[in-house]
């Protein structure tokens, strides 16, 4: 090992496990591998620590083991390393990151890079990485321009603590930090010296336990461990009548026991109902009084529902009829998000901070738990009132009526000429899975569908959406890091959305837990079909080529190419069967065929009928 350059290889890959090792000692427990010549000394000490505790993934696409690395995070909430090279490769994680921003996933991305010498000079895969990300990251960290092997052991160990703190800051919902490690070369000594190296100890790291705290470390922790309540002025009335609106949940999953504990006491005391989106991981619970059908009830709202009051939980579910019905309605509106410090209100009216400005919304961060608890012993005598008992149970008999109605209009959805009907699975796919399956829903029209059309009958489970910036990107490898993390999920898509990450197939060889992917194969964009936008065939608007986009391909095939398997439901009443099949596969496509231009239909027809019951009734 005292060949010239030999030492400079070795000391590279002692400053990599030295910087993991730093970062398992914070709490990593996983990581996703992308390949690279740059990021060598990174793979090799991964390779190293993996019999030592870390989970490692390997991956040829950056996108999809980002996307990976999310669906891991989101369902862990822990954050999850993804090491890539250098050059492309970081741009590749931009589409995870994003999401990763606007959802509040941690996230962890860590590029090698060239030294900084090499920058601005026309030297090969050397591009400016460093800014890639930067508008997505929560942090981004820099290491030694000179490479990360001129870095002291010290060094290296307090930037690692500072990039795990920063996936969860104190000050800020949790997100995608970026780690960029400079390498100079030579990259790598011989392989039998390492591994003679290894073998013996020598590579071993030093202890880091009596290390002091580098001053940014020592900022972080100073910040407090969460962010401070600072009460409503003025505070809801719990002895008037209100309704909450539960959004897509967006906390961690540690936080989840203390928000629904929060959320029964507060219905317990106030008699409020909850207007629970699909993805709010409500439904389903038997000891809350839910509002499934709030999209339909409000396509035509009466003013027996009206409200003066609206706590609002999270982000607002997609449904554009509840939006403009809180925008109308001018209620006030208190606005808690579970750590999420930036601006939740797309009407408009929204404030962070406690100011109230006129009829607006006021916003806390500090999650439904804390605030709750913040409220005053007074706040939580007694019961509910009379008129907040009668209103609650307006909403609830609205309800009910048009669930009954909705059991009779969506009973059979066979569709002999058409296959499938997309809005009878919406209904149907909860009953016949089982009770904590959890299910993953892809954008654009499965989460709509789940939203307005699911069945509240069906068991509670574990429900995932990633609506933060509503792309279609990495769906399936985020099913495959959810389906990872639980051991089992079922994923819900539209074959547009599946197409887009048709490597996140190769994850087959590598899951450790089961997947269903149920496939919706409209031949294209499902979602722009709800657009008023579709011309007659006299017209010029070549609409299908423009919006819709249908793909020649057969998707059983492709999954096939991948050695997943894979079988074709032609009607919704073999669905129960194909599932008993498809759960017991390590990974596995059941596709049915729908007709989209006749699914859009039905959605206006059934949107226009539930109306007309409800003003009947």
């Amino acid at each position: 090992m005292n060949r010239p350059g030999v030492e400079l290889a070795r000391r590279n890959l002692e400053a990599a496990l030295l910087l993991l090792k730093a970062l398992m000692g914070q709490g990593l427990s996983q990581a996703v591998l992308c390949p690279g010549s740059r990021s060598g000394a990174l793979a090799l000490a991964l390779g190293v620590l993996e019999p030592r505790g870390l989970a490692l993934y390997t991956a040829i696409d950056e996108r999809s083991a980002a996307f990976f690395a999310l669906g891991l995070a989101r369902a862990t909430g822990k954050a999850v390393a993804v090491v890539t090279t250098s050059g492309t490769a970081v741009a590749n994680l931009l589409p995870a990151a994003v999401e990763a921003d606007y959802g509040a996933i941690p996230l962890l991305l860590i590029s090698a890079d060239r030294p900084t010498q090499l920058k601005g000079c026309g030297a090969n895969q050397t591009v400016n990485q460093e800014s890639f990300l930067a508008a997505s990251v929560r942090w981004f960290g820099q290491g030694d321009g000179t490479g990360l092997a001129a870095m002291t052991d010290a060094a290296i160990a307090a930037l690692a603590r500072q990039a795990w703190s920063a996936t969860r800051p104190p000050a800020l919902a949790p997100g995608p930090v970026h780690l960029n490690l400079p390498f100079a070369e030579p990259l790598h000594a011989d392989g039998p010296a390492l591994l003679e190296a290894i073998a013996d100890g020598s590579l071993e790291t030093p202890s880091l336990s009596s290390r002091s705290p580098s001053f940014a470390e020592t900022a972080l922790s100073a910040a407090g461990s969460g962010i401070q309540e600072t009460p409503f002025s003025p505070a809801p009335d719990p002895d008037q009548p209100g309704v909450v609106v539960a959004g897509p949940w967006r906390g961690l999953p540690q936080s989840w026991p203390g928000y629904v504990e929060a959320l029964l006491r507060w219905q317990r005391r106030t008699g409020w109902p909850v207007l629970a989106d699909g993805l709010s991981g409500l439904r389903g619970l038997a000891d809350l009084d839910l509002i499934s059908s709030y999209d339909l009830l409000l396509e035509a709202p009466e003013p027996m529902l009206r409200s003066a009051q609206v706590l609002r939980l999270g982000p607002l579910p997609a449904s554009r009829r509840l939006q403009r019905w809180l925008a109308d309605r001018n209620p006030l509106q208190w606005l808690v998000s579970e750590g999420e410090p930036r601006c939740l209100d797309p009407l408009g009216s929204g404030r962070l901070g406690s100011g109230w400005h006129g009829s607006g919304c006021q916003q806390s961060a500090a999650g439904l738990a804390a605030w709750s608890a913040s409220l005053p012993p007074s706040f939580w005598a007694g019961g509910p009132s009379a008129e907040a008992l009668q209103f609650g149970s307006r909403w609830r008999q609205r309800e009910q009526q048009l669930q009954l109605w909705l059991d009779q209009q969506l009973a059979s959805g066979d569709g002999a000429e058409t296959g499938v009907n997309e809005l009878c699975l919406a209904r149907q796919l909860g009953l016949l899975l089982p009770a904590g399956l959890p299910l993953v829903l892809a954008n654009s029209s499965p989460v709509r569908d789940w939203e307005s059309f699911a069945n509240p009958a069906a068991p509670w489970r574990p429900v995932y959406g990633f609506r933060g910036a509503s792309g279609i990107d990495g769906t399936l490898s985020i099913a495959c890091g959810v389906a990872e993390a639980h051991g089992q999920a079922v994923l819900l898509t539209g074959d547009l959305a599946l197409l887009h990450d048709s490597h996140g197939w190769l994850w087959q060889r590598q899951l450790k837990g089961r997947l269903t992917v149920i496939l919706i194969n409209n031949g294209g964009g499902g979602i722009f079909e709800q657009l008023p936008i579709r011309t007659t065939p006299e017209q010029a608007l070549d609409f299908e080529r423009l919006f819709a986009m249908p793909q020649q391909l057969d998707h059983l095939a492709l999954a096939a190419a991948h050695g997943v398997p894979g079988r074709r439901v032609e009607q919704l009443a073999d669905l129960p069967s194909q599932l008993d099949w498809a759960l017991n596969q390590p990974l596995a496509l059941l596709e049915l065929v729908s007709d989209r231009r006749a699914d859009a239909l039905r959605r206006q027809t059934l949107r226009r009928m539930a109306a007309q019951a409800l003003m009947q009734s």
